[in-house]
């Protein structure tokens, strides 16, 4: 009876990280079974809406149905099945093993397979308020440098405190994540916005020198490197109409706190977010973003196949990753 009991004890006194002994197992099994390597690979919602429809076509046509019934649902709009039929079937559907995969095959299925499954979040709305879960709502706002080391020691005491009381409003209830992030800009943008057009007057000699100032500047320097910062919030609500009305308040706080502090802040649309996600899936910086929302319905396609890589590479030892020609690692 011991013998039997002692790995039910150990599931349920085991915990590592704060996860329990079945979750770090059902890790562990994932990361041995799915694929090293993501490629991207769209997923059309035309497509597979059309392979269900001709689906059911053919099933029906398989059972026996009349040759009037099939017509009537190819040509007009087709009868919802009885609830109790529909239900049954979908259980025992689910309820049906794998032959191939048995057990394990559920949980290669939840794993990602391709590149869009890897970009964590649902839907992208033109607001800026981005569906992570079911219930997980989350905007973004960017903010930018302030003169704290010029600033006198009492100015410093001020910024500092103020710095505190705008951490301290964010309670239990909102997920917080701030993002720093530094990285190379497309060269030939970044040439193009520092060169000077000479306009055919006296002043053309002094246009070429200081260019060429800023053209050494920019090779003597950081070469291009942008730096952003970024705060994102989130909340949990039942639905987007909940989620927008709370998160709506607490950006109006975030940006009053910001104001205070005499930082400069603005609040990111559902494009800006996107381009932001382009611009990390894409550490060259050479890829343009070319999206439009009239792109969506006209291609049926989602906003990850817009932002996604070519393709994620992870190594056998889960420490490095690659995206194009960049190598990556995470630290906690």
């Amino acid at each position: 009876m011991i013998g039997l009991m002692m790995p039910f004890f150990f599931f349920a006194m085991y915990e590592r990280d704060g996860q329990p002994a079945e979750k770090i197992l059902k890790n562990r099994l994932r990361y041995k079974l799915w694929p090293k390597d993501r490629p991207y690979r769209t997923d059309n919602l035309y497509k597979s809406m059309s392979k269900k429809e001709v689906t059911k076509i053919a099933k029906k046509q398989a059972a026996g149905s009349s040759g009037k019934a099939s017509a009537k649902k190819i040509s007009g709009r087709p009868k919802r099945p009885e609830p109790m039929q529909s239900r049954g079937k979908t259980k025992s559907a689910r309820s049906k093993p794998s032959k191939k995969g048995g057990f394990f095959a559920g949980l290669k299925a939840d794993a990602p397979q391709t590149v869009q499954q890897s970009i964590p979040y649902r839907e992208m709305y033109r607001d800026g308020i981005c569906r992570l879960t079911d219930t997980l709502y989350t905007k973004t706002v960017q903010f930018f440098d302030i003169n704290y080391q010029l600033a006198q020691a009492d100015d410093k005491a001020q910024i500092f405190e103020g710095y505190c009381d705008f951490l301290n409003y964010f309670d239990a209830s909102i997920h917080v994540q701030l993002t720093f992030i530094n990285q190379r800009a497309n060269m030939q943008d970044f040439t193009r916005s520092i060169d000077i057009p000479p306009r055919g007057d006296e002043y053309d000699g002094i246009r070429r020198e200081y260019g060429d100032m800023l053209k050494n500047q920019l090779q003597k320097g950081n070469n291009g490197l942008t730096k952003r910062k970024y705060i994102t919030f989130g909340i949990e609500a039942d639905d987007l109409r909940t989620a927008k009305m709370r998160l709506e308040r607490i950006e109006t706080d975030v940006l009053a706190n910001f104001k205070t502090l005499g930082v400069q802040a603005r609040s990111l649309n559902g494009l800006e977010r996107l381009e932001l996600l382009h611009s990390q899936l894409h550490p060259d910086g050479q890829e343009k973003f070319h999206f439009q929302w009239s792109d969506l319905p006209k291609t049926g396609l989602s906003t990850k196949d817009f932002i996604s890589p070519s393709g994620l590479s992870f190594s056998k030892d889960g420490k490095t990753f690659r995206v194009g020609d960049h190598s990556g690692a995470v630290s906690f």
